[in-house]
């Protein structure tokens, strides 16, 4: 089996005991962006698995909507980068 050299672990352990690898991350190609996706991403920034700027990089995202991916979930856990939702999440 071949494994594409990376920078960084290629698996991290999750607070909950699970394991997140790179495969678990959305293609780098990823144009239509779900809850589940965004919140894959920030939770491999969060565990070391990718750095920030990796994922600007990896799936051209802004600094701005990355940063707010991330404050959504910091504040209101993942439910928050739900579209149906972000009015219920949204501050004045």
């Amino acid at each position: 089996m071949y494994l594409k050299k990376v920078k960084g672990p290629r698996a991290v352990r999750l607070p909950d005991g699970t394991v997140m690898t790179r495969a678990d991350l959305p293609e780098e190609d990823t144009r239509r962006w779900v809850a589940s996706r965004k919140a894959s991403v920030v939770r491999a920034i969060t565990h070391g698995l990718i750095t920030w700027k990796d994922a600007l990089d990896i799936y051209d995202l802004s600094d701005e909507e990355l940063q707010a991916w991330h404050a959504a979930v910091e504040r209101h856990g993942e439910a928050a980068l739900k579209a149906t939702t972000i009015q219920r999440y949204r501050q004045p």
